[in-house]
């Protein structure tokens, strides 16, 4: 009997032993861990200090979450998702126009959707428009969404509510999307659904720029002054500086997909700002980017002049008529 349990100890031994050795091994960098709840990313924000060339900020984490407690506490949680989006550029370079836009948009989206927000080959990318959404209380609007997707299949849809604070979980939360879904995209376009955004000058535009793969690119605000009253407040208490880090303007900016896995890193650490071009500066000063600011991203809208429009690379601030309006004579006009 002890002879049988001892040549069954050696069987199961030598078994192990085998199992082990001819297991796969995989070897990860920091950011190439698998998307687990495990990730060493995932561990909790923190309150940070963050320095730019000109001031000190302090980020107090338990300050944010007394003011803005959803935003330190939410979990990306997806409704509608695009899990295949980036595997279709086959063998060109992928480049998104992300679009953050309200269920009730509706007829705004239709008008991109004729005009610039469209899959298309150009030069060497391939160009894929991809909407970005939260919910709205309104189950008309939702119902139309859904219609939409089922259409169009471009839209990524978060379950939190739709307000002005929460436009911040938007930049998280596709920042983690792309992390986990889309580390692959050559270039991230990141705009709002009233504007004209010109594709083919944003490819040529990054043909042409020397720095266009390190630098993040739009319409720089250099130390914007902190409201303290309106639409835009802050508290003195939330942020007691009164200037805030240089930032792109959330109408529309452009940043190359290697710069990804930094800002994902940055969503996981510091406290979510409530204004969304604001967080965005504090991302990418956590994640040590630098911008380039071109006068071509027109955020503050652009006198009628259709050749103007032919080298603009985003105009923001425009109606849908007179979106399709200027799209139509660009592809008449000859500049």
């Amino acid at each position: 009997m002890k002879a049988l349990m001892l040549s069954l100890f050696l069987y199961i031994v030598i078994a192990l032993i085998f199992y082990v050795a001819n297991q796969k091994t995989e070897t990860y960098d920091s950011f190439d861990l698998p998307p687990t709840r495990t990730h060493p990313l995932a561990f909790g924000r923190e309150s940070v200090t963050l320095s730019d060339d000109n001031f000190t900020y302090h980020l107090n984490l338990s300050k944010y979450e007394e003011e803005f407690p959803a935003l330190q506490s939410y979990r990306c949680s997806l409704v509608i998702d695009k899990e295949d989006f980036c595997r279709s550029a086959n063998e060109k370079l992928l480049f998104i126009l992300s679009t953050k836009s309200h269920p009730s948009s509706f007829h705004r989206r239709v008008a991109l959707r004729k005009t610039w927000a469209k899959e298309r080959e150009i030069s060497r990318y391939l160009v894929k428009p991809l909407f970005l959404m939260a919910t709205s209380p309104n189950q008309q609007h939702m119902n139309l969404v859904e219609e939409e997707d089922k259409e169009f299949k471009d839209i990524l849809l978060w379950d939190f509510m739709e307000s002005h604070s929460n436009l911040s979980l938007k930049e998280q939360c596709f920042i983690q999307w792309l992390f986990h879904n889309c580390r692959q995209v050559e270039f991230i376009f990141k705009g709002d659904d009233d504007e004209f955004v010109n594709p083919e000058a944003l490819v040529k535009y990054i043909g042409e720029a020397a720095n266009a793969s390190h630098v993040i690119h739009g319409f720089l605000h250099h130390h914007s002054t902190a409201m303290r009253h309106g639409k835009y407040k802050i508290s003195y208490s939330l942020f007691p500086n009164l200037k805030y880090p240089s930032f792109l303007s959330g109408g529309g900016f452009l940043f190359p997909g290697i710069h990804v896995p930094a800002l994902y890193a940055a969503t996981m650490r510091i406290p979510i700002f409530p204004l969304d071009d604001v967080y965005f500066g504090f991302l990418t000063l956590e994640a040590g980017l630098k911008f380039h600011n071109d006068e071509r991203f027109y955020v503050w809208g652009l006198k009628y002049n259709i050749c103007l429009y032919k080298k603009a690379l985003v105009v923001h601030g425009i109606s849908q008529d007179k979106l399709l309006q200027v799209w139509q004579e660009l592809q008449q006009t000859k500049c």
